[in-house]
Protein backbone atom coordinates (compact mmCIF):
# COMPACT_ATOMS: atom_id res chain seq x y z
CA UNK A 1 0.00 0.00 0.00
CA UNK A 2 1.28 3.46 -0.90
CA UNK A 3 2.57 5.40 2.09
CA UNK A 4 1.75 9.10 2.26
CA UNK A 5 3.26 11.89 4.35
CA UNK A 6 1.28 15.13 4.36
CA UNK A 7 3.09 18.19 5.71
CA UNK A 8 1.83 21.46 7.11
CA UNK A 9 3.95 24.38 5.91
CA UNK A 10 4.52 27.25 8.40
CA UNK A 11 6.33 25.94 11.47
CA UNK A 12 6.64 22.45 10.00
CA UNK A 13 8.51 22.62 6.70
CA UNK A 14 9.70 26.20 6.89
CA UNK A 15 10.46 28.94 9.40
CA UNK A 16 8.32 31.74 7.97
CA UNK A 17 7.62 33.94 11.01
CA UNK A 18 10.25 36.61 10.17
CA UNK A 19 8.61 37.45 6.85
CA UNK A 20 5.11 37.21 8.28
CA UNK A 21 5.96 39.61 11.09
CA UNK A 22 7.84 41.84 8.67
CA UNK A 23 4.74 42.22 6.53
CA UNK A 24 2.60 42.81 9.61
CA UNK A 25 5.00 45.46 10.89
CA UNK A 26 5.01 47.26 7.54
CA UNK A 27 1.25 47.44 7.89
CA UNK A 28 1.31 48.45 11.55
CA UNK A 29 3.76 51.28 10.80
CA UNK A 30 1.24 52.61 8.32
CA UNK A 31 -1.36 52.47 11.10
CA UNK A 32 0.98 54.27 13.50
CA UNK A 33 1.37 51.23 15.76
CA UNK A 34 4.52 49.65 17.28
CA UNK A 35 6.33 46.69 15.77
CA UNK A 36 5.23 43.18 16.63
CA UNK A 37 7.96 40.88 18.06
CA UNK A 38 8.75 37.72 16.08
CA UNK A 39 7.96 35.58 19.14
CA UNK A 40 4.32 36.69 18.96
CA UNK A 41 4.18 35.91 15.25
CA UNK A 42 5.52 32.42 15.99
CA UNK A 43 2.56 31.63 18.25
CA UNK A 44 -0.07 33.06 15.90
CA UNK A 45 1.26 32.10 12.46
CA UNK A 46 -0.59 28.81 12.50
CA UNK A 47 -3.93 30.58 12.78
CA UNK A 48 -3.69 32.67 9.62
CA UNK A 49 -3.11 36.28 8.61
CA UNK A 50 -6.12 37.70 10.43
CA UNK A 51 -4.93 36.20 13.70
CA UNK A 52 -1.58 37.89 13.17
CA UNK A 53 -3.27 41.25 12.52
CA UNK A 54 -5.36 40.85 15.69
CA UNK A 55 -2.21 40.00 17.64
CA UNK A 56 -0.53 43.17 16.38
CA UNK A 57 -3.45 45.27 17.61
CA UNK A 58 -3.49 43.44 20.95
CA UNK A 59 0.26 43.94 21.37
CA UNK A 60 -0.26 47.68 20.87
CA UNK A 61 -3.30 47.71 23.20
CA UNK A 62 -5.15 49.19 20.24
CA UNK A 63 -8.94 48.70 20.10
CA UNK A 64 -10.11 46.99 16.93
CA UNK A 65 -13.07 45.19 15.48
CA UNK A 66 -13.41 42.57 12.77
CA UNK A 67 -14.27 45.21 10.17
CA UNK A 68 -10.85 46.81 10.74
CA UNK A 69 -9.13 43.44 10.65
CA UNK A 70 -10.93 42.55 7.42
CA UNK A 71 -9.93 45.87 5.85
CA UNK A 72 -6.25 45.16 6.53
CA UNK A 73 -6.31 41.53 5.40
CA UNK A 74 -5.61 42.07 1.70
CA UNK A 75 -3.03 44.83 2.28
CA UNK A 76 -1.22 42.40 4.58
CA UNK A 77 -1.26 39.65 1.95
CA UNK A 78 0.03 42.09 -0.68
CA UNK A 79 2.95 43.10 1.54
CA UNK A 80 3.70 39.51 2.46
CA UNK A 81 3.75 38.43 -1.18
CA UNK A 82 6.49 40.99 -1.86
CA UNK A 83 8.75 39.49 0.82
CA UNK A 84 7.59 35.86 0.66
CA UNK A 85 11.06 34.39 1.16
CA UNK A 86 13.31 37.28 2.18
CA UNK A 87 14.09 35.58 5.49
CA UNK A 88 12.01 32.40 5.40
CA UNK A 89 13.88 29.12 5.03
CA UNK A 90 13.40 25.39 5.24
CA UNK A 91 14.19 23.86 8.60
CA UNK A 92 17.58 22.15 8.89
CA UNK A 93 17.49 18.73 7.29
CA UNK A 94 14.11 19.22 5.59
CA UNK A 95 15.34 18.86 2.01
CA UNK A 96 17.39 15.78 2.80
CA UNK A 97 14.44 14.11 4.54
CA UNK A 98 12.03 14.92 1.71
CA UNK A 99 14.39 13.39 -0.82
CA UNK A 100 14.95 10.33 1.38
CA UNK A 101 11.20 9.78 1.69
CA UNK A 102 10.71 10.06 -2.05
CA UNK A 103 13.56 7.61 -2.65
CA UNK A 104 11.88 5.21 -0.21
CA UNK A 105 8.60 5.33 -2.14
CA UNK A 106 6.61 7.76 0.00
CA UNK A 107 4.11 10.12 -1.61
CA UNK A 108 4.42 13.57 -0.07
CA UNK A 109 2.11 16.59 -0.13
CA UNK A 110 1.39 19.88 1.61
CA UNK A 111 -1.86 20.74 3.40
CA UNK A 112 -1.66 24.31 4.69
CA UNK A 113 -3.97 27.10 5.79
CA UNK A 114 -1.77 29.57 3.94
CA UNK A 115 -3.47 30.86 0.75
CA UNK A 116 -2.52 28.53 -2.09
CA UNK A 117 -0.84 31.15 -4.29
CA UNK A 118 1.38 32.32 -1.42
CA UNK A 119 2.26 28.74 -0.48
CA UNK A 120 3.17 27.92 -4.07
CA UNK A 121 5.25 31.10 -4.34
CA UNK A 122 7.10 30.28 -1.12
CA UNK A 123 7.85 26.69 -2.07
CA UNK A 124 8.96 27.85 -5.52
CA UNK A 125 11.34 30.42 -4.02
CA UNK A 126 12.71 27.76 -1.67
CA UNK A 127 13.17 25.47 -4.69
CA UNK A 128 11.24 22.49 -3.30
CA UNK A 129 7.80 22.71 -4.91
CA UNK A 130 8.63 19.92 -7.36
CA UNK A 131 9.17 17.44 -4.52
CA UNK A 132 5.47 17.47 -3.61
CA UNK A 133 2.73 15.60 -5.44
CA UNK A 134 0.16 18.21 -4.41
CA UNK A 135 -0.13 21.44 -2.47
CA UNK A 136 -3.53 22.47 -1.07
CA UNK A 137 -3.92 25.86 0.57
CA UNK A 138 -6.58 27.57 2.63
CA UNK A 139 -8.55 28.57 -0.48
CA UNK A 140 -8.03 25.47 -2.65
CA UNK A 141 -11.27 23.90 -1.43
CA UNK A 142 -14.45 25.33 0.13
CA UNK A 143 -13.11 23.98 3.46
CA UNK A 144 -9.75 24.11 5.21
CA UNK A 145 -8.05 22.58 8.25
CA UNK A 146 -9.26 21.38 10.73
CA UNK A 147 -11.94 20.07 8.33
CA UNK A 148 -10.70 16.55 7.48
CA UNK A 149 -11.72 16.96 3.84
CA UNK A 150 -8.74 19.25 3.36
CA UNK A 151 -6.44 16.41 4.40
CA UNK A 152 -8.40 13.72 2.57
CA UNK A 153 -8.20 15.67 -0.70
CA UNK A 154 -4.46 16.22 -0.28
CA UNK A 155 -3.95 12.49 0.22
CA UNK A 156 -6.11 11.72 -2.81
CA UNK A 157 -4.22 14.15 -5.05
CA UNK A 158 -0.86 12.59 -4.23
CA UNK A 159 -2.27 9.14 -5.01
CA UNK A 160 -2.39 7.94 -1.43
CA UNK A 161 -4.84 6.27 0.92
CA UNK A 162 -5.86 7.59 4.37
CA UNK A 163 -5.28 4.09 5.76
CA UNK A 164 -1.54 4.48 5.13
CA UNK A 165 -1.10 8.22 5.58
CA UNK A 166 0.41 10.38 8.33
CA UNK A 167 -0.03 14.11 8.98
CA UNK A 168 3.04 16.11 10.03
CA UNK A 169 2.33 19.51 11.60
CA UNK A 170 3.12 21.80 14.49
CA UNK A 171 -0.16 23.00 16.08
CA UNK A 172 -3.43 21.77 17.50
CA UNK A 173 -5.06 22.66 14.16
CA UNK A 174 -2.98 19.95 12.50
CA UNK A 175 -3.72 17.50 15.28
CA UNK A 176 -7.47 18.17 15.12
CA UNK A 177 -7.38 17.67 11.37
CA UNK A 178 -5.61 14.35 11.68
CA UNK A 179 -7.86 13.14 14.47
CA UNK A 180 -10.99 14.05 12.47
CA UNK A 181 -9.58 12.09 9.53
CA UNK A 182 -8.47 9.20 11.79
CA UNK A 183 -4.94 9.59 10.49
CA UNK A 184 -1.84 9.46 12.77
CA UNK A 185 -0.22 12.80 13.56
CA UNK A 186 3.39 13.83 14.18
CA UNK A 187 4.01 17.28 15.66
CA UNK A 188 7.26 19.23 15.58
CA UNK A 189 8.56 20.72 18.82
CA UNK A 190 10.27 23.53 16.89
CA UNK A 191 7.14 24.95 15.26
CA UNK A 192 4.59 27.61 16.10
CA UNK A 193 2.28 25.96 18.62
CA UNK A 194 1.07 28.26 21.39
CA UNK A 195 0.60 25.12 23.51
CA UNK A 196 3.52 22.82 24.44
CA UNK A 197 3.08 19.99 21.93
CA UNK A 198 3.53 17.30 24.60
CA UNK A 199 0.26 18.50 26.12
CA UNK A 200 -1.50 17.90 22.80
CA UNK A 201 -0.55 14.20 22.88
CA UNK A 202 0.10 13.54 19.19
CA UNK A 203 1.18 10.09 18.03
CA UNK A 204 4.80 11.27 17.90
CA UNK A 205 6.86 14.40 18.56
CA UNK A 206 10.05 15.23 16.65
CA UNK A 207 12.72 17.69 17.76
CA UNK A 208 14.65 17.53 14.47
CA UNK A 209 13.71 16.86 10.88
CA UNK A 210 15.94 13.79 10.65
CA UNK A 211 13.70 12.09 13.23
CA UNK A 212 10.69 12.20 10.90
CA UNK A 213 11.32 9.03 8.82
CA UNK A 214 11.49 6.81 11.92
CA UNK A 215 8.45 8.56 13.42
CA UNK A 216 6.48 7.98 10.23
CA UNK A 217 7.26 4.27 10.25
CA UNK A 218 6.38 4.03 13.96
CA UNK A 219 3.03 5.75 13.38
CA UNK A 220 2.08 3.49 10.49
CA UNK A 221 3.14 0.35 12.35
CA UNK A 222 1.07 1.40 15.37
CA UNK A 223 -1.93 2.15 13.15
CA UNK A 224 -1.66 -1.31 11.60
CA UNK A 225 -1.26 -2.93 15.01
CA UNK A 226 2.20 -4.20 14.13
Amino acid sequence: MTRSAVFDLDGTLAHTAPDLVGAANDLMAREGLPALPVRIAETTAGFGAKALIRAAFDHANEPHDEARVDALFQPFLDRYALRIADESHLYDGALEVLEALLADGWRIGICTNKPEALAVALMTELKVLDRFGALLGADTLPVRKPDPQHLFETIARIGGDPASAVMIGDTDTDLKTARAAQVPCILTSFGYSHIPVARLKPDAIVDRFDQIPAALEMCLNAARGA
